[in-house]
């Protein structure tokens, strides 16, 4: 039975719900669908589903693009209904006749959708009822044919018994008695090789035969005493292998040579109070500004230029249907009716292999290009205008409204209303090896120390060979301090124990560092939901490369994933915000931002666009998009 039923407008206002399936909703499942499907360019998903404590619901809906109408059932997932679709179908249709944009009352259509309910449960009972009819007719055949071999095989075996008990009297007795020789065989001669091995009869020909291949184990022992042997006992071989004790964990021993000395532990970094040389640079204050909080200028000269040239590019194709001049124009001035999937299939086809070649993982490029024919289908063209624009602004849209972030990013905010508060604020920098994390730790660091933002790095790489000391030079050239415990110490811990030295010293902000980890190791993933558990840092960054492409979507996915599945509480913390690097590298190849933000839900706060300091600046969406769609 369904939950609840709805119609709703593109802005929000409901204009009607049925009554009759006045079920109180569990959570929020309509408002989680608009914030997770419809606004994240998502609608072109068949369903959804939404997770309450003590209800489980699947959300499927249909639109109404040239009204702007949105329509959805929710039911349990449980039930598995197969009329919904059926159902949200007529009342799309009939429901789009009675439309008035003036209008707000649509109390008439209660008896129209009681009736349309009614047809389509009634629809549904039919099919199956017809579905069942035929698996039991297909069932029932081979049934039949099946009861028709075994008759056959009995036929064919009753007759060969007749034929040979029949003709021939020399022959009938020649062919029972082998068969009885082979029954005798197979049933009992196992079985007869036994008794005479424990009575130690050896009568008949065929016991000595299976004696013969039989393994003796007396006759062993008589020759080992005849030859002066030790007497042998299968017991004691038995009692003389060693006991293993399988509670008991066996550990992997160092490797001790000869002529070296045996060390206790691999941890070559020096004591917190010989810090070696001090004699390194330290970077000044105002070495210069970070492109933090430099704006960047998008020119918007040749826009107009670009897009005059992709549709004479699109009209030149020779795959492109082929119209006259006066239908042309005559459609281009009244406007197209409505859009159907076989109008935006060329346009649309051509927007997917574009995001593609800029680098955006094809299940993203696929996904959105089905969201924006959703939004477009149905939907009446205006007058003077090309379905390739169309296509092209309606995909504009949806790329602002992923790119745009959904909260508020601004870190030097959070900053202080963490000190208001008395605490320091927390960030957690996590990703696979190698991608830049720890230098782009101390921009980050950099950029705060312009804004006057106290910092404290935390080496929590225990983990990498010289993670520790690379952190230890970025703090000594910023003149930042660092609190590190050295090598194979647990990474939470030295993490819980930095926000303490932190809250004592009075610093604002703790910079934390970890080890790389691929998205598919558990133990350095478990080890990584331990340390965010345990500390409940106010930002998890994931440091990523834009030089991915769909591995991009594999990373991102299954680290939170991942952070789900090992967290400790029901509510897990997953990753808030992204980190892009290498971003100087890929001149139009932008597409790893898109498809890292999609996959996520999460925006991209900081993008690492060189080698020094500075090179830290923030994600211009106007630039990215123009950069996709050029």
């Amino acid at each position: 039975m369904l939950e609840q039923l709805l119609i709703f407008t593109r802005g929000g206002l409901i204009l009607w719900t049925c009554k009759e399936l006045g079920n109180a909703l569990k959570g929020s499942p309509i408002d989680t669908l608009i914030r997770s499907c419809l606004l994240e360019e998502r609608s072109g998903d068949l369903s959804y589903n939404y997770d309450a404590p003590g209800a489980a619901y699947t959300l499927k809906w249909t639109f109404n693009n040239d009204l702007g109408l949105i329509f959805v059932a929710v039911y349990q997932r449980i039930l598995h209904l197969f009329y919904v679709d059926d159902l949200l179908a007529t009342v799309k249709r009939e429901f789009s006749q009675l439309y008035d944009s003036k209008k707000m009352d649509y109390y008439d259509f209660d008896d129209i959708y009681r009736q349309l309910q009614k047809e389509a449960e009634a629809r549904a009972e039919e099919l199956k009822k017809s579905s069942k009819l035929q698996f039991g007719g297909s069932r029932s055949t081979n049934f039949q044919s099946k009861k028709q071999g075994q008759a056959a095989v009995i036929g064919r075996s009753d007759g060969g018994n007749q034929k040979s008990n029949g003709s021939g009297k020399d022959g009938g007795d020649k062919d029972s008695i082998v068969s009885r020789k082979l029954q005798n065989g197979n049933s009992n001669g196992h079985q007869n090789g036994i008794e005479s091995y424990a009575t130690g009869d050896g009568k008949g020909k065929e016991n000595r035969e299976s004696e013969a291949g039989a393994f003796d184990v007396n006759k062993l022992q008589k020759k080992l005493r005849s030859k002066g042997g030790k007497k042998t006992d299968t017991t004691t071989i038995t009692n003389k292998a060693p006991k293993v004790d399988s509670n008991k964990k066996i550990t992997k021993k160092n490797r001790v040579w000869d002529d070296a000395p045996t060390q206790p532990k691999l941890d070559f970094t020096d004591p917190a109070d010989e810090r070696g040389d001090e004699n390194f640079e330290v970077v000044a204050k105002d070495h210069g500004k970070s492109m933090m909080d430099k704006e960047e200028i998008i020119s918007s000269d040749d826009e107009s230029e670009e897009e005059e040239d992709e549709e004479v590019g699109a009209d030149n194709k020779p795959n492109a249907k082929k119209t006259g001049w006066f239908s042309s124009m005559f459609q281009s001035i009244t406007g197209k009716a409505n859009l159907d999937k076989a109008d935006l299939e060329p346009a649309l086809k051509g927007l997917k292999d574009r995001l593609m070649t800029k680098n955006v993982a094809e299940e993203i490029a696929e996904k959105l290009c089905e969201s924006v024919a959703a939004s477009l289908e149905g939907k009446k063209m205006g007058s003077f205008t090309r379905i390739s624009s169309t296509v092209k602004t309606a995909m504009e849209e949806a790329l602002v409204r992923i790119l745009t972030p959904k909260r508020s990013i601004d870190i030097l905010r959070d900053v202080h209303a963490a000190k208001e508060q008395g605490k320091p604020y927390v960030v957690v920098f996590v990703g696979v090896n190698g991608v830049g994390k720890s230098t782009n730790l101390a921009k980050v660091a950099y950029w705060l120390q312009q804004h006057k933002v106290s910092v404290m790095m935390a080496a929590c790489d225990t983990f990498r060979s010289g993670a520790v000391e690379q952190l230890r030079t970025h703090a000594r050239r910023l003149n930042i301090p660092i609190f590190e415990k050295g090598y194979e110490k647990d990474p939470a811990v030295v993490a819980k124990e930095a926000i303490q030295e932190a809250a004592r010293n009075g610093s604002d902000v703790v910079l934390v560092d970890t080890a790389g980890r691929m998205q598919d190791n558990e133990p350095l993933m478990r080890a990584l939901s331990k340390l965010i558990y345990l500390n409940n840092p106010d930002l998890v960054l994931f440091v990523g490369e834009a030089l991915v492409g769909n591995d991009a979507v594999d990373q991102l996915s299954k680290f939170n994933q991942k952070l789900a599945d090992l967290a400790n509480s029901p509510n897990a913390r997953l990753i808030d915000g992204i980190l892009l690097t290498k971003f100087d590298t890929i001149d139009d190849k932008v597409g790893a931002a898109l498809s890292m933000v999609y996959i996520s839900g999460a925006p991209v706060m900081f993008v690492g666009c060189g080698q020094s300091y500075t090179d830290l600046k923030k994600l211009n969406v106007k630039s990215i998009i123009k950069t996709l769609l050029m």
